[in-house]
């Protein structure tokens, strides 16, 4: 098997592992969302920690980077709770949907902060995403449309959060930067679910540490897709993680997204697609 067609297996097994991570929230129940989220990071501080050890890297990282570091893992918190509570209300392929947002909005922060150029195909892409959105969304103006609202919302966190990883990866070690967004991530949540802790049952129990590892291997076979090729060559295969949520939707919960969904989640993949092979010509040439 040679490098590409290992970076594409991880890949897909990375978006296989997300969307069985959000299938196990959803599973978990009527946890707080903090709670859930707390048992998310705390397994992949365990595994970033054992990885930093073994490597001998830098735990908290160099200290021109803490502002960046900080902000990375705030806007990395405050995306998971939304899209973790967005989980919870929506049906998981359209909570998938909004949530797979985040390169969009990578493409409009890198533009904005780190002066990328604007060219007609990411004016585009953006205008087609957002609109994709808006069919998943069916903005009623009234409460219901809070859990779509957030689930946007938390795309846009990951967006920024995943500018910001952008800006370090050549300042910092992954593995650092892992470490530090699992640590701020379980401190940031530790006062709430001491406040409002909800005694899990067995199996919720089991939900939530099946959680935190699935959302673990997820990260690694991501971090392994890309050691073996380029971001650009095989970020694409990251949107298999909504049909997979698609399908475990409904197995488990029986669930049919209506046409509104298929359209605009359709128009989501196909728009990624389109730019995706757009990049690969340019590469090419």
């Amino acid at each position: 098997m040679n490098n590409k067609s290992k970076a594409v297996l991880f890949m897909i097994i990375s978006a296989l592992s997300f969307a069985f991570m959000a299938a196990m929230v959803k599973l978990s129940g009527n946890i707080p969302t903090m709670e859930k989220v707390f048992f998310r990071n705390l397994i992949s501080l365990f595994v970033a920690f054992k990885v930093l050890k073994k490597s001998g890297g830098v735990m908290f990282g160099r200290r021109e980077n803490q502002k960046y570091l900080i902000a990375r893992s705030l806007l990395g918190l405050i995306g998971i709770y939304l899209s973790f509570y967005a989980i919870g209300k929506l049906y998981l392929a359209d909570a998938s949907m909004l949530t797979n947002l985040s390169p969009f909005f990578v493409t409009l922060f890198a533009i904005v902060f780190l002066k990328e150029q604007l060219t007609p195909m990411k004016i585009i892409s953006m205008m087609v995403a957002f609109v994709g959105a808006l069919l998943i969304i069916k903005p009623q103006w009234d409460l219901t449309i809070i859990p779509a609202l957030l689930g946007f919302l938390s795309a846009a966190f990951a967006g920024g959060a995943y500018t910001l990883v952008s800006f370090l990866k050549n300042r910092e070690n992954p593995s650092t930067i892992v470490f530090y967004f699992s640590m701020v991530s379980v401190l940031g949540t530790l006062p709430f679910v001491i406040v409002n802790y909800a005694a899990p049952t067995k199996m919720q129990f089991l939900y939530l540490i099946l959680t935190g590892i699935f959302a673990a291997i997820a990260q690694f076979a991501l971090t392994y897709s890309y050691k073996y090729a380029p971001a650009s060559e095989v970020a694409i295969y990251n949107y298999m993680n909504i049909v997979f949520s698609a399908v475990l939707g409904f197995f488990i919960w029986y669930e049919v997204p209506d046409i509104m969904s298929v359209l605009g989640g359709s128009m989501i993949v196909i728009i990624a697609i389109v730019v995706y092979i757009q990049g690969q010509r340019k590469i090419t040439m």
